[in-house]
């Protein structure tokens, strides 16, 4: 059966964006303007003001005339969004509708990976919430939904935790799956997650653990047993949700007992630590200084993943473009549960040094391996509990038959 790609709501939500980024657009072309009126030196002091004389008197002319005309244009911009959005909404369009392709559902993930936060805050529709999923379809998490939902359900859970920009349907890569191998192996019903990966980590740490003490309590039969497995983000997602879950106090907690890293970013990603490096060289000139705006509208989530923030004290009271040390406060791994990291490398030889630096191309080596020079930092994990594999990028994990063996031996110790 072949899935919509776009959907009424999908419209409302894309000129939701479009108008945001008209707006944007807007404001970052009048301080450019408002900059070249100046005329400060190329690495002058952003903010600078022309001095006294004719051409005081010119640019204080011409910026009231041009912060008229931007004025205008804003007013025009967000008056056409509110006529869209009015029209749609006449056609009561369908929020998180289930008969929905691959491609827009990896779209719409990637969307939210990126400006999740800010989708958020103004209702767009694309915005994802968090949700146990199967088969592409949302579960209503009750006894009743739960036990029509899944023929035999097991008293042993096999929780899988996707990447940043990524969806639950995405464990499934070029025919393998590997929570469908490992569920079917060790006896697990395999339980999906899909979230807005723009959040804070540590903001959907806290709603995950919510959500596990949920499913623990409307489980059709006890509970035995919780295995996590993380891909990426998922392994940092899982670190916050621990993190809740014991200070709340909640029973899913105990009962995990294996917890699987997979390409996790555990002291950062480079990706986002490079977009924080262009930020800073863009903030250099007051010329380039309004283009800076262009970089800040990655999402909370996509910032955390520049140190590993995973709780609310990482990030709060700060600037979270600002250019400034790790102040993490969460470093160690979830006591009395058996943890084991997988990582990957592009390099095909473990002593080359760019290939550890660089990792799967996203995540280096060390960070991966919770390696870290701060010994406070480091995770610690045992030897026999991490594998490195070589030839091999981020992506490539997910499908990697090899990977999914290792984990696949790891469980049944």
């Amino acid at each position: 059966m072949k899935h919509p790609h776009i959907h009424l709501s999908d419209i409302q939500g894309y000129s939701q964006l479009v108008i945001d980024a008209a707006l944007g657009v807007t404001d970052m072309v009048e301080a450019m303007h408002h900059t070249a009126l100046g005329l400060p030196m190329p690495f002058g002091k952003v903010g600078a003001r022309p001095a006294n004389g004719m051409h005081g008197v010119v640019y204080k002319s011409l910026q009231g005339s041009s912060a008229l005309v931007y004025k205008m244009v804003r007013r025009m911009t967000a008056a056409l969004g509110h006529g869209l959005d009015s029209a749609i909404e006449y056609f009561h369009p369908e929020r998180d509708p289930a008969d929905s392709s691959l491609g827009r559902t990896a779209m719409v993930s990637i969307l939210n990976g990126v400006l999740g936060d800010h989708m958020q805050k103004h209702a767009n529709p694309l915005t994802l919430g968090m949700t146990w999923r199967r088969d592409g379809r949302a579960l209503e998490i009750t006894r009743a939904a739960l036990a029509q939902a899944m023929e035999q359900p097991s008293g042993k859970i096999l929780v899988l935790l996707h990447g940043h920009c990524m969806n639950e349907l995405q464990w499934c890569r070029n025919g393998h799956d590997h929570g469908a191998v490992l569920a079917a192996a060790n006896g697990y019903t395999p339980m999906y997650l899909r979230y807005n990966t723009g959040l804070h980590i540590s903001e959907n740490g806290r709603a995950l653990a919510d959500q596990l003490e949920q499913l623990r309590a409307e489980w059709p039969i006890p509970v035995q047993e919780i295995c996590i497995v993380g891909y990426s983000m998922g392994g940092m997602l899982a670190r916050s949700a621990f993190h809740y879950g014991k200070k709340a106090q909640h029973g899913w907690v105990k009962q995990v007992q294996k917890l699987f890293f997979v390409g996790t970013p555990q002291h950062g990603s480079m990706v986002e630590q490079a977009g924080n490096m262009i930020d800073r060289a863009l903030e250099i000139s007051p010329y380039s200084h309004a283009l800076s705006r262009l970089g800040k509208i990655r999402s909370a989530g996509t910032t955390d993943l520049r140190h590993g923030n995973l709780i609310d004290e990482d990030w709060q009271g700060h600037d979270r473009f600002a250019h400034a040390h790790d102040r993490r406060q969460l470093s160690q791994l979830p006591a009395n549960v058996k943890c084991y990291a997988i990582a990957a490398m592009i390099a095909k030889e473990p002593n080359e040094i760019w290939g550890q630096l660089v990792g799967d191309g996203l995540v280096p080596l060390k960070s991966a391996l919770g390696k870290h020079s701060d010994k406070n930092r480091a995770l610690h994990l045992l030897p026999e509990h991490q594998r490195v594999y070589y030839g091999m990028n981020h992506l490539g994990l997910l499908d990697s038959l090899a990977v999914c063996a290792q984990l696949q031996a790891w469980i049944a110790e």
